[in-house]
């Protein structure tokens, strides 16, 4: 990682400055305290995931939570481990980086090495205010899933999949969308799917096979395929480190009256047996609809990854058929992952780098949300490659013998380079002037 590591060996560098002058730098650090310079630092960057209830494994809501760690903070903002950020800075700017500046990493340096004192417990901000359960605020509908999941102790589960009624009567157009599992110690993630009415036979409510998920092919031979306007598709997904659906405003994906949601949960266990109800949270779009959010990807499936191969490449690609932007891109590969690059090149053959990820993370797995939105001409062509270790040397290689091929499973792999667009002609507003919100009145 080209940036990261600049600015890690500035950090180091600084380390040095500062072993070469330690009196300016204790005079510097006794000054810096928890309540007035830390707090907000942690308040703004941190506390969504390391409070009670979400997937960091402690809490840093307060002053006696985080000092016990103060160190161990330190090493991991100085490295840029924490807040988690894999997108090489050189491509694209996105609205969710979560890098800390540098400004904010010396406050924590100093904190740290003027014994990371509290100060005056009246400087301290208070924290935000969460939904006790949802990071998207109180959710206008909920949906769990209809069955209760028992989970053995052990043996390997395969991908299971429960159908769940939307029972909506209109359409709905949604903005907000998170998935919150009922047993995070034994989800290992979650994708739910839209299924609208005339894709086939709707499955009922409950554990479905895995055939049942997919739309069955037209029975009429005659009858020509929708277009991607009224198709399904994928709503919302979760694993560590994937956030919620946060749409823009005037964007929204659609769920039309009388679908049915298709959850894919992989369970994994833990020697503990469990039971799961995992179920998503849907807010609406408060304002009039112009464009809905596509979820399409980029997919290498064919796979044959030889054993203690360190660098094998997948490539993958996608054509958009008409004038569209890109919104957001998400990869995904399994442990042996190693980096991702997401590169368009335009119907003139030149072409720009959109998302370079040199370290790709299977544990903490982020979407990267652009700035502005990427205008990708009709003919225009997503190219994705990434490479994956198979060798001794990645630590999270279950077996660097094996050859490897695609499969749902972790120790089989993927490459899915996920992206959400929406289409330049399409504007709702006057189409379906119905597209506003009706849920909720928040």
């Amino acid at each position: 990682m080209k940036r990261i590591t600049g600015l890690c060996l500035i950090g180091a560098a600084a380390a040095i400055g500062l072993l070469l002058a330690p009196q300016a730098f204790t005079a510097k650090s006794t000054a810096v305290t928890f309540s007035k310079d830390v707090a907000p630092i942690i308040q703004k960057n941190c506390v969504a995931c390391h409070r009670p209830g979400e997937v960091a494994p402690m809490s840093f809501m307060n002053y006696r939570e985080v000092r016990p760690w103060a160190k161990s903070i330190r090493e991991k903002v100085v490295s840029r481990e924490m807040p988690p950020w894999f997108a090489d800075p050189e491509y694209g700017e996105f609205s969710n980086d979560c890098r800390l500046s540098q400004k904010e990493i010396d406050t924590i340096v100093a904190w740290v090495e003027g014994g990371a004192k509290e100060g005056d417990p009246r400087d301290t901000p208070p924290n935000p205010k969460f939904v006790e359960g949802w990071q998207i605020g109180e959710p206008d509908v909920i949906l769990p899933m209809t069955v209760e999941f028992e989970i053995p102790a052990e043996g390997v589960i395969p991908y299971k999949y429960f159908a769940v009624p939307t029972n909506f009567t209109e359409d709905r157009y949604v903005q907000f969308a998170e998935i919150r599992s009922g047993d995070r110690a034994h989800v290992h993630h979650v994708i739910v799917n839209v299924r609208y009415p005339g894709s086939g036979p709707l499955p009922e409510a409950g554990e479905i096979s895995p055939e049942a998920r997919r739309p069955m092919a037209a029975q009429n031979s005659g009858q020509q395929a929708r277009s991607v306007e009224d198709s399904d598709g994928r709503l919302v997904g979760w694993a560590p480190g994937e956030a919620p659906l946060i749409l823009r405003p005037g964007q929204a994906k659609l769920i039309r009256k009388g679908s049915v949601l298709i959850f894919q949960v992989h369970y994994t266990t833990n020697g503990e047996p469990g039971r799961d109800r995992t179920s998503v949270g849907l807010i609406f779009s408060r304002v009039p609809v112009e464009k809905r959010v596509i979820t399409s990807a980029a997919v290498a499936r064919n796979l044959v990854i030889p054993p203690g191969d360190p660098h094998y490449e997948s490539t993958a690609s996608f054509t958009f058929k008409e004038d569209s932007h890109i919104d957001s891109l998400h990869p995904h590969m399994h442990v042996r992952g190693k980096d991702f690059k997401y590169t368009l090149v335009y119907p003139d053959g030149t072409s720009k780098v959109l998302l370079w990820v040199p370290r790709f993370d299977f544990n903490w797995q982020l979407t990267y949300v652009f700035k502005e939105e990427v205008a990708a001409p009709a003919g225009s062509r997503l190219e994705v490659v990434a490479h994956h270790d198979n060798s001794p040397k990645n630590k999270f290689n279950p077996d660097p013998t094996k050859e490897v091929r695609w499969g749902d499973q972790t120790w089989d792999e993927m490459m899915i380079g996920y992206l959400d667009y929406t289409l330049d002609k399409q504007d709702l507003r006057k189409s379906q002037p119905q597209a506003a919100g009706t849920g909720g009145g928040r």
